[in-house]
């Protein structure tokens, strides 16, 4: 793995060292633009639009737009004070319940090693982590940028989390359309209930899969061995009038095979008077099975005797 890090966990007076690595890798799959006429590919080019001239790292400074058209500028070495000490340490300010994190916080995980003499110290900190169960809020420095980030124990390694501040979550009121309180139907919410209870099953990440990207290798290694490609239309979907039906068909579409089609929804026969002095009968003849033939008619009184004349 590439160290993307190098800096220091520190806890009260305890100093950690430590080796930040990313612990997750884009695996989306890379096109460039090409130019269709001859098939080279397209480059992206730094250029002056007033000098009209391209422009290299070393003239580049980075700039805050404060007014249409103006700028104040900033070196490389002004944002790296402004860091301070955070550009190499992880603060831990609290520790806290890892649940009392929203997940709408998160932003990328890293995994911290240890570094140099600092293998006891982060065995220890982990081990009393693991221990308390709690996770440890942070802030630090990451490209000039500063971070909350929150560190926990991932089997025997610390993660370090980065998170959003506060103001940088969005307020739900801003969120437009929303529904107002209204009442539920009891049914529909019933088989609402019924079909999240269907497909309730333990995590297991490996069952999930990229399905567009498998496509699309097939479909790049399909064009380069020169195959003919036929990409079948994609089914048109159809606006869901009647949602108690959409909710009955889903929950027959996620049965195990071999489940009576009405188990889950149709309620069960009453028991009637009639129906009940036939189960003695009938479970009494066990498996067995009357041999085929034709049945005995069965004798009906005639007209004159119903009438009595």
């Amino acid at each position: 793995m590439h160290t993307v890090w190098k800096g220091a966990i520190s806890f009260g007076l305890v100093h950690v060292p430590v080796k930040m690595f990313s612990a997750t890798e884009d695996k989306d799959i890379s096109m460039r633009y090409v130019h269709k006429e001859c098939g080279s590919p397209l480059s992206y080019v730094r250029k002056c639009p007033v000098c009209e001239e391209e422009v290299g790292w070393e003239e580049i400074s980075r700039g805050y737009e404060y007014e249409k058209g103006k700028f104040v500028l900033f070196e490389k070495e002004e944002l790296d004070q402004l860091a301070g000490e955070n550009n190499k340490n992880i603060t831990i300010l609290d520790f806290v319940d890892l649940k009392e994190i929203d997940p709408i916080y998160f932003q990328k995980t890293y995994y911290l090693s240890p570094d140099q003499a600092g293998t006891n110290a982060y065995r220890l900190l982990m081990e009393a982590m693991r221990q308390s169960g709690k996770i440890g809020i942070a802030k630090m420095a990451i490209r000039s940028k500063s971070s909350l980030a929150a560190i926990r124990v991932l089997d025997d390694c610390l993660s370090i989390e980065t998170i959003f501040y506060p103001d940088e979550i969005r307020p739900i009121s801003q969120v437009p359309n929303l529904p107002e309180k209204a009442e539920v139907n009891d049914k529909e919410l019933d088989m609402a209930r019924l079909l999240i209870d269907q497909l309730s099953t333990p995590f297991d990440p490996e069952k999930y899969t990229d399905d567009y990207r498998e496509r699309l290798l097939d479909l790049i290694n399909s064009k380069v061995t020169g195959e003919e490609i036929k990409i079948a239309p994609a089914r048109q979907e159809t606006n869901v009038v009647d949602l108690m039906a959409a909710l009955q068909a889903s929950i027959e579409a996620v049965k195990p095979i071999g489940t009576d089609p009405g188990t889950a929804t149709k309620p069960r026969k009453k028991t009637t008077r009639k129906t009940a002095a036939k189960e003695p009968a009938a479970k009494a003849s066990g498996d067995q099975t009357e041999p085929e033939g034709p049945k005995p008619k069965r004798r009906t009184k005639s007209k004159k005797t119903e009438t009595g004349s």
